[in-house]
């Protein structure tokens, strides 16, 4: 039997992954489920990806250069004479008004670092990444690694209680932290 030539077949995988991860959380990740959704012979992913944590890590690389895009879109409009508290407020109120099925799935990747060490580096770096952009912008890299780990607390609280969104709250709580 002739071998297929399918180019985009790990790409599949891994885009059929991040599918699974958004449906049935991580606990349903497996080889099989990928597989089926992504159209291939449950060999191929094996192939493509010889452990679960190598497909999580390409996964999680996937998802974290889409974040990693926005959050730079939003760092490069930082307006210099807005106070940052508000500029703060401007994005965790993007990110919670937006696709909150792909804001629990980002945070599910993100968070299975914590049980699974060979996606730590990969959500370390996107915090270390995003801390590096907005220090560029603001010219303080402490300052914008407490921004970022606020905000980070602060959307990750949103999703898991469901509370409304209180921009004036967050104002407020921001600039005395900032202050």
């Amino acid at each position: 039997m002739a071998r297929r030539y399918d180019p985009g077949r790990r790409q599949r995988i891994i885009d059929a992954a991040i599918g699974v991860v958004g449906e049935r959380g991580i606990a349903g990740l497996s080889h099989r489920a990928v597989a089926a959704a992504a159209d291939v012979p449950l060999g191929s992913t094996t192939y493509h990806f010889r452990t679960l944590d190598d497909l999580l890590v390409a996964a999680l690389e996937q998802v974290d250069r889409e974040w990693m895009a926005g959050f730079a879109q939003w760092v490069a409009s930082i307006d210099p004479a807005v106070p940052l508290a508000e500029e703060v407020t401007r994005y965790v109120g993007d990110v919670l008004g937006g696709d909150r099925e792909r804001v629990e799935l980002e945070y599910e990747l993100y968070l299975a670092a914590l049980r699974r060490p060979a996606v730590r580096p990969i959500a370390a770096a996107c915090l270390d990444e995003m801390a590096q952009l907005l220090g560029q912008r603001i010219g303080d890299l402490a300052t914008a690694r407490a921004v970022v780990a606020f905000a980070d607390g602060l959307v990750l609280q949103h999703l898991l209680t469901g509370t409304p969104f209180e921009p004036a709250a967050l104002r407020a709580g921001l600039a005395r932290v900032l202050d």
